[in-house]
């Protein structure tokens, strides 16, 4: 099956070339003790048999400069494509947004809206300063990953999608839904969500740990998600090497939890629905 892993992380050997610029000034735990250069990740995905990969920009690594994620996926454009990290809140953030965007640039671009990658704490993203920034993101057709939780901030993420329809937003690890307390009350709160249209789904590790330890009650929220989304609406992304395990592991969890979904949907979550995000050439998944 062709499969294309929409969230993965690069680290750079080059400290002179590419020198940590932490946002908020603290490293990542695994940034320090696991980092994976681009020519690692290829070779992790070639042992996985993955095609290929978005490189998404480590901001605990080097905050809003994307030099080495750019660099990278042009060095190896069959290979990658790179999701960047802006600063939405800065007067000139959407002509910053438009100059980071062609070819050979920025593939998309996503933000922290919480946790330590985050100085400003709160839900700033909806905040009128960032409305050029999402017109803009809008009028380029760029996909904006969102990491944030759902809960409070809930309301927020309506409020975005309900003023800027026509954004394409991934919402990482599919907003961190209480799988583990109850799945039928988790898959009920995100399936609600899919009224809007622009909301896309990125399901990784966070999500697929609590999804197989749930047994059979996985099914209580994929059931639901999948139904109310649509597989061409979700996208399978590693999250590798924030996740302790291996590439191939991190597979194989996505595989086993997914196996019960019928093989289109499959070849859409691993790899149609990034194929038509990030607008990547070749493979059978799109």
């Amino acid at each position: 099956m062709d499969v294309v892993d929409a969230h993965c992380h690069i680290i750079s050997e080059d400290l002179t070339r590419y020198p940590k610029a932490p946002i908020g000034g603290k490293q990542s735990e695994w940034a320090a003790t696991r980092p994976v250069t681009a020519e690692g990740m290829i070779s992790r995905m070639d042992e996985t048999g993955i095609a290929q990969a978005v490189l998404v920009q480590a901001t605990t690594n080097y905050g809003y400069d994307n030099s080495y994620v750019l660099d990278s996926s042009r060095g190896r454009p069959e290979r990658f494509v790179a999701v960047g990290t802006v600063d939405p809140l800065r007067p000139d953030a959407a002509a910053n947004l438009k100059a980071a965007v062609g070819e050979g640039a920025l593939a998309g671009v996503r933000l922290f809206t919480s946790g330590s990658t985050v100085p400003t704490q709160g839900e700033w993203f909806v905040a009128p300063e960032t409305f050029p920034f999402w017109e803009q993101a809008g009028e380029l057709n760029l996909p904006v990953c969102l990491q944030m939780r759902l809960g409070p901030a809930t309301r927020q993420l309506v409020e975005l999608l309900e003023r800027f329809p026509g954004v394409t937003v991934l919402l990482d690890h599919i907003g961190y839904p209480g799988i583990a307390a109850s799945p039928a009350r988790a898959g009920a709160e995100v399936a609600r969500l899919a009224a809007h249209p622009g909301l896309h789904l990125k399901l990784t590790h966070r999500n697929l740990e609590r999804l197989r330890d749930a047994e059979e009650r996985a099914g209580d929220f994929l059931g639901p998600v999948v139904e109310a989304f649509g597989a061409e609406r979700i996208a399978w992304g590693s999250n590798c090497p924030a996740a302790e395990q291996s590439l191939p592991e991190l597979l194989a969890l996505a595989q086993g939890v997914l196996a019960g979904l019928p093989e289109p949907d499959q070849r859409e979550i691993f790899a149609g629905t990034a194929r038509r995000l990030y607008a990547l050439p070749g493979g059978s998944g799109s």
